[in-house]
C-alpha cells in the first residue's frame, strides 16, 4: 500500500456540494443559448476561466453574461442569483471528518473558485456554522481567483507542491473532475476520483485513511 503524507482536497462535490445543472438551467431562463458548450463540469467558456482567475471583475463578469443572453438589462442581483444556484452547502459531518483527517496528515484545500461565490460560501459558512472562512480544517486553502491560476492546469499543481515541498508520490489529491485527477496523475501524485453516490466519507473507509 502507497505511503500517503499529504491530502489535497478539491472544494466542490468533495467537501462543498454543488449542482452545474441547476445554474445551467438558470442561465437558461436568464437567456443562455446552448448552455452546456458556455458552462459545464467538464468545459467551460473562457469567460468563466478568466473570473476562475481574477483576471476580470465580477462587474467584468456580469457584462459578459448579459452579451450571453442578449439582455443588457439583467440586474447584477439576478446575475449572481443564477450563477450562485449551483452552490448547495456542506453535508453535516464533513467539517469534523476534515479535522480529524488534519490531525493525521497535512491537508490542503485547492479550489477553482471566483469572486461572487467565494463571497456566497464565505456567508453561507458564517451564518451555517459560525465560521469565517476554512482555514481552520488545513494546513492552508488555496482558491484559483486568488492564485490568478486555475486546475486543469499544471502550474497550480506545481506550485503548491512547491510552496509546501511536498512529495508527489506520498500526496493524494481527490477531485471530482477527470480532466484534473489526469493532470495531478502525469505529476506522480496519488489521485482519487470522487463521483456520486459515492461519498468522502466512504472514499475514507475504503482507503481506511482514518
Amino acid at each position: 500500500m502507497q505511503i500517503i503524507e499529504n491530502i489535497i482536497f478539491d472544494y466542490g462535490n468533495v467537501i462543498f456540494m454543488i449542482d452545474f445543472e441547476r445554474a445551467q438551467q438558470a442561465f437558461i431562463r436568464l437567456g443562455v443559448k446552448d448552455v452546456a458548450q458556455v458552462f459545464g463540469h467538464a468545459q467551460q467558456s473562457s469567460l468563466f476561466d478568466d473570473f476562475d482567475t481574477g483576471q476580470i471583475s465580477p462587474a467584468q463578469f456580469r457584462d459578459g453574461i448579459r452579451q450571453l443572453t442578449g439582455q443588457r438589462n439583467l440586474k447584477d442581483e439576478e446575475i449572481d442569483a443564477a450563477w450562485n444556484a449551483l452552490l448547495i452547502g456542506v453535508p453535516p459531518g464533513r467539517h469534523e471528518l476534515l479535522l480529524k483527517l488534519k490531525q493525521r496528515y497535512q491537508t490542503f484545500l485547492l479550489s477553482n473558485n471566483n469572486e461572487i461565490h467565494y463571497s456566497w460560501i464565505m456567508q453561507y459558512l458564517k451564518h451555517e456554522y459560525g465560521l469565517s472562512d476554512n482555514a481552520s480544517f488545513f494546513i492552508s486553502d488555496y482558491y484559483s481567483h486568488l492564485l490568478g491560476m486555475r486546475k486543469p492546469n499544471r502550474e497550480i499543481f506545481e506550485w503548491i507542491l512547491k510552496e509546501h515541498q511536498l512529495q508527489p508520490e506520498t500526496t493524494l489529491f481527490i477531485d471530482d473532475s477527470p480532466q484534473h485527477i489526469a493532470t495531478a496523475k502525469s505529476l506522480g501524485l496519488q489521485t482519487e476520483l470522487l463521483t456520486a453516490p459515492d461519498t468522502l466519507e466512504q472514499l475514507i473507509e475504503r482507503r481506511m485513511l482514518l
